[in-house]
């Protein structure tokens, strides 16, 4: 009887063997076909694996659905490969002089593309990424935002809306370059710009083609066609660089004090304030394009790249205390003067006056 069951449980060993062998096989396999370096693939684990590849199938349909996918590839394998790389060459340029990364979301957040730079920024691979839910990595305060971005009305569905907002993402890397555990990672504020895509076939592989460009901008450079000014956490101006009056007229003195919605167009308002609570929420932001008034008449298009700071002011009344917070700007004139004739405020209308 002893023996029977020896023998049992050594058939019942080598049958669980046999399929861990198979099991192990079936993924080695999957492995290999997945667009992956040799030696990535060598140490991926079973549920990356899994993970992994169902995101490059979304992926693939997403790409054959939306731009036609192997239909629109040469049949000659021969020049495949020197396409393939002369547009990863050029993607790769592109993303430097963004200073950011790609990233494809579904509709329900998932990662389902990012480009092999993210580690850059995150401090996490590709491929560590990749297939995870965007919520994972996001600051809880914003996920209402990313949801609101992710979600799409019925004209939407044609129209191919554009989307442009700021999110917190964690950060692993450290000032030395490498890459702290993730519990411990700091918040990066990321300026979110893209298009929402939709099969109308399918809504299973709708997704957000995004780039994201970390804040602030290292390329935020100071030129002739750039000022510089201070403002109160209500964004009153409370210091103002002299270039202010070759590009819109006004003296830095007499903005002192007054807001910068004063010199918004009327139209923008909402435009502006949505980056004001972004400034008040994640301390750094990016306006978009809107335009400011220009003394005379007229207005200009600019884009301000914003961040709350302490102030460089000390408080006199309370040396101990701490330093109160500001606002500082960049702002970009990206246009010259359009409608000079136009007074869309009192206080260019006044200014003709004096």
């Amino acid at each position: 009887m002893t023996g029977d069951k020896e023998k049992r449980r050594a058939i019942s060993r080598e049958a669980a063997r046999r399929r861990r062998r198979v099991e192990s096989e079936v993924f080695e396999d999957l492995s290999r076909l997945l667009p992956l370096e040799p030696a990535v693939q060598a140490h991926l684990d079973k549920p990356s694996v899994i993970r992994l590849t169902l995101s490059y199938i979304r992926m693939h349909t997403v790409l054959k659905v939306m731009g036609g996918g192997d239909e629109l590839r040469s049949c000659d394998g021969g020049h495949e490969e020197v396409e393939d790389a002369e547009a990863s060459g050029e993607i790769n340029l592109y993303l430097r002089i963004l200073e950011g990364f790609l990233i494809v979301l579904s509709s329900e957040g998932d990662m389902i593309y990012l480009s092999d730079n993210v580690s850059k920024y995150m401090g996490l691979t590709q491929n560590e990424l990749i297939g995870h839910n965007i919520f994972e990595f996001t600051h809880p305060c914003d996920h209402d935002e990313i949801r609101s971005n992710l979600r799409l009305t019925a004209e939407e569905v044609w129209s191919g809306a554009k989307r442009d907002f700021v999110v917190r993402i964690k950060s692993a890397p450290t000032y030395r370059g490498r890459s702290a555990n993730l519990k411990s990672a700091t918040w990066k504020v990321l300026h979110c710009q893209g298009r929402a895509k939709v099969c109308v076939v399918s809504s299973s592989v709708s997704c957000l083609l995004l780039t994201c460009q970390p804040l602030p901008l290292s390329h935020t450079l100071l030129s002739t066609h750039t000022f510089t000014s201070q403002h109160s956490m209500d964004m009153r101006f409370t210091h103002c660089d002299q270039r202010i009056t070759l590009l819109l007229g006004y003296s830095a003195e007499e903005l002192l004090g007054r807001s910068i919605y004063d010199l918004c167009h009327t139209l923008d308002v909402n435009h502006l304030a949505k980056n004001h609570l972004n400034l008040c929420f994640k301390s750094q932001s990016v306006s978009g394009q809107y335009r400011m008034l220009v003394s005379g008449g007229g207005y200009v298009w600019v884009e301000t790249h914003s961040a709350v700071i302490p102030s460089v002011r000390p408080c006199k009344s309370r040396p101990g205390a701490h330093q109160p917070l500001c606002i500082l700007c960049v702002t970009y004139v990206l246009s010259g003067v359009e409608e000079p004739s136009l007074q869309l405020s009192v206080d260019q209308m006044v200014h003709i006056q004096v």
